[in-house]
């Protein structure tokens, strides 16, 4: 075997670029070698031929009786020097010495082979991580730049970008990290592979990993929410009764979500069931706090919910993070009330929705306007409530006396925050004499 054609195979084996690939990369890199000695008017062919194991250059001239130019025509004469059978207007192949290409030639034939061979490299690797999204990678941290940390996967490099990272987790050369492939990037120097540790499916592909149920689609992971590196929500369900999803996703003892967390750094990860209706989804993803009643606006996706009072702290979690991340979950917005808190706002409610009869205006009159609550509206001067659109003074006069009759302690309330009103301003007044501090 020739020295060529054990190079073609053994580059071909230890990179993975395709044979003929690198064939036709060597044609190719001749080919514009014998043009830049020869020039580029010559008719060449150029060809590897397996059996020798060498490049093989022709160059083709037209057989023809008055040679008019030399670098194309040959006369028939001459013609028949090399082939006695040779006749007017064939076209006759002359084999190319590329052994006296000269430096410069060969210097330009080596760069043509090792960028097209780098270009086909970076092709395959491209393709490769291409057809990855969506896996998990493990790479070797190499150094950090100002987008991020970069990650040494072995046959090219991957970018942990800092949005990505999970916040507080700290990386020093050398450490063996593993992350999520979130895209793909074709750049002049080779693929861009951008990594994830913060990414939902991350989470989800750690769990395929770690529970054969979510693996092979038994149970399935519905959403996650997360707030990468304190808390997480995972919504499942099971597509067989006997099956609990729950159970599964935790393991023995927590033996798989254990190895989940410990991934993640001690991420706090709750597992709840989901269901297709809205208020159950709810009440587990707000879960560990118990939940009382929930209220459900379709139109704008908007859920009215409340627990007792002692578990509103648990309902909320520390800086609002379990409500947030139950709306995270679910895709819808979250208001949570106690059930003290919602039982005086019932009442007001319906107390403005009986006042706003009496005027023969709409609630959204009295919210459009400023006013939330029943005690507002008593609380509000005259001049305040010829603000809301439809009333005028008959009609205020008629709030007053239904107030007085419907709600007589809240309309002492008015009277009340009137009369101490007075008082602080009796006893700001300074006495003769007195100065004024």
């Amino acid at each position: 075997m020739s020295e060529l054609k054990r190079a073609i195979d053994q580059i071909s084996k230890d990179r993975g670029i395709d044979r003929d690939l690198l064939i036709d990369t060597l044609e190719e890199a001749v080919r514009s070698a014998v043009a830049r000695k020869h020039g580029d008017t010559m008719d060449i062919e150029v060809a590897f031929n397996e059996d020798s194991g060498e490049i093989e250059v022709f160059e083709f001239k037209v057989v023809v009786a008055e040679v008019h130019d030399p670098v194309s025509e040959i006369s028939l004469e001459d013609a028949r020097e090399h082939d006695p059978n040779a006749q007017l207007d064939d076209e006759m192949g002359f084999p190319v010495n590329i052994e006296d290409l000269g430096r410069i030639a060969a210097q330009s034939a080596k760069q043509v082979i090792i960028q097209r061979m780098r270009d086909a490299e970076q092709e395959i690797i491209y393709e490769e991580y291409k057809d990855r999204m969506g896996e998990i990678a493990s790479g070797i941290v190499q150094r950090r730049d100002r987008t991020g940390w970069i990650i040494n996967l072995g046959r090219t490099e991957a970018l942990l970008p800092k949005d990505e990272q999970i916040p507080r987790e700290r990386y020093k050369r050398g450490d063996r990290v593993q992350a999520y492939i979130i895209d793909v990037l074709k750049e002049s120097r080779g693929p861009q592979v951008i990594v994830s540790r913060s990414h939902p499916d991350y989470m989800v592909e750690l769990f395929k990993r770690e529970v054969p149920e979510v693996a092979d689609g038994t149970v399935k992971i519905m959403g996650v929410a997360r707030d990468p590196g304190l808390r997480a929500k995972v919504a499942v369900m099971s597509r067989e009764r006997d099956v609990d999803p729950v159970g599964a996703c935790v393991g023995i003892r927590g033996s798989r979500i254990q190895n989940v967390v410990q991934e993640l750094k001690g991420e706090r990860i709750d597992i709840v069931v989901w269901s297709p209706d809205i208020a159950m989804y709810a009440q587990h993803a707000l879960s560990p706090a118990v939940i009382t009643r929930i209220t459900v606006d379709e139109e704008e996706e908007t859920l009215e919910v409340v627990c007792p009072d002692d578990q509103l702290t648990l309902a909320i979690g520390r800086k609002g993070q379990n409500v947030k991340l139950a709306a995270k979950l679910l895709g819808w917005k979250i208001d949570i009330f106690t059930e003290s808190r919602y039982g005086e706002l019932n009442a007001s409610r319906k107390g403005m929705d009986q006042i706003a009869s009496v005027a023969e205006i709409s609630m959204e009159s009295f919210f459009n306007a400023g006013f939330e609550s029943l005690e507002s509206i008593v609380r509000a001067s005259d001049e305040e409530l010829l603000a809301v659109s439809g009333l005028n003074e008959r009609k205020i006069a008629d709030i007053r006396l239904a107030i007085n009759m419907l709600a007589p302690e809240i309309a002492a309330l008015a009277t009340e925050t009137g009369a101490d009103a007075a008082n602080d301003d009796t006893n700001d007044t300074p006495a003769d004499g007195e100065e004024t501090k």
